[in-house]
């Protein structure tokens, strides 16, 4: 999608602090972290919002959250913990519609959140 940020990002038009890359999905750092580790794991295609999956999209969800616990597990945090969040629509918090996971950890996270 030509206006996205995200896909901006992915393709390289606007430089981002990519952690991971393979040919589903990127990750890289928010640019408002909220805790210490703060990454957004987006898939390469382009997805308004979880409304939009589709039931052949299982996998990919499934690859978005292992990545997670992958990158979680490479910065030290696969055993004191860490928050992983979908945010959908507006009144959620998505702000840029393109799904992403975010990973946070770091710090203590309460709840509920919000």
């Amino acid at each position: 999608m030509s206006d996205c940020l995200f896909c901006k990002i992915i393709a390289g038009q606007i430089p981002g602090a990519i952690v991971h890359q393979d040919d589903t999905l990127v990750a890289f750092t928010d640019i408002n972290p909220q805790a210490p580790l703060h990454v957004l794991i987006v898939p390469r295609r382009h997805i308004a919002s979880l409304n939009d999956l589709a039931s052949e999209d299982d996998g990919l969800v499934g690859s978005m959250l292992r990545r997670a616990a992958a990158l979680a597990k490479e910065h030290g945090y696969d055993q004191r913990g860490y928050r992983t969040v979908f945010n959908t629509n507006r009144e959620a918090g998505q702000t840029v519609f393109h799904i992403h996971l975010h990973l946070l950890a770091g710090r203590p996270l309460a709840w509920p959140p919000g």
